[in-house]
């Protein structure tokens, strides 16, 4: 067996990267506020591969992940908090005890009824950890456009819902006037509010269209990156970069990219 075979490996290579006499300086000094960033890093590398569909690199970046709860259990550990099988047993806990028509003498149930009782189980959860109100525990943490789109499918799952795809279609169009109006007055600080409550539309539509808003925005980013990359390739074969150039013609070389695109598609 090598000497990197499981997670008894990895909990050793913790404790000595963590080691007060001869480990590293700089894990030595880490805190659950310095890793805080880096474990959100690592959540959004393991997203990235599965976009790319790079199940090499997706291992990798599991790896890395994997990593960042091993350092925060190692630091609750120096504390006399909590330990990385505290962690485990945990969350297998968790994991029976909302699913009792797997682990349990509950019948067979169905996606719908599954997701009906999961949310009669966290609210029993939400009451045992005094925390009652239905938001409670949609994490501040989040990404803020992640964030509003858990915040609405929470209110939605009991009845706080617009009825239908229309009438938030509707409500997009009001908050795009609305963000149009403190434009024209100048008014940034009125524009910044109509702008976050544009993205909160935004967000519910995307619940409405079961589409995931990072993922959708995230698709566009990566498409903005390749036609703006297309754009640079072909000043540069023309010996030339980007701010040699001007809109008009970045915007024709990448209405070409667009085209391009299309048509490999």
């Amino acid at each position: 067996m090598s000497q990197f075979d499981g997670i008894d490996s990895l909990l050793n290579v913790m404790r000595r990267l963590r080691d007060p006499q001869t480990g590293c300086p700089w894990d030595k000094e880490q805190t659950f506020e310095t890793i805080a960033p880096y474990t959100v890093e690592e959540s959004y590398e393991v997203a990235d591969a599965i976009q790319r569909k790079d199940m090499r690199d997706l291992k990798e970046e599991l790896g890395d992940l994997l990593f960042q709860v091993v350092f925060h259990a190692r630091i609750a550990e120096e504390q006399g908090l909590f330990n990385f099988n505290d962690v485990a047993a945990g969350i297998s806990e968790k994991l029976i005890r909302r699913h009792p028509h797997v682990f349990g003498d509950v019948g067979e149930r169905t996606a719908d009824e599954q997701n009906a009782a999961w949310e009669v189980t966290k609210a029993a959860e939400r009451k045992a950890k005094d925390k009652h109100g239905i938001l409670d525990d949609v994490p501040v943490g989040l990404p803020a456009l992640t964030r509003a789109a858990k915040l609405t499918k929470r209110a939605a799952r009991v009845g706080f819902d617009w009825p239908s795809l229309n009438e938030v279609l509707d409500k997009l169009d009001e908050e795009t006037a609305e963000l149009k109006v403190e434009v024209a007055r100048g008014d940034n600080e009125k524009a910044r509010e109509e702008l976050g409550d544009l993205l909160f539309v935004m967000a519910n539509l995307a619940r409405k269209l079961d589409v995931e808003p990072e993922d959708a925005l995230r698709l566009t980013n990566a498409k903005f990156v390749r036609r703006f990359e297309t754009i640079e390739a072909a000043l540069r074969a023309q010996g030339r970069t980007p701010d040699q150039s001007d809109l008009a013609e970045m915007d024709a070389l990448w209405n070409a990219a667009k085209v391009a695109e299309r048509q490999d598609g």
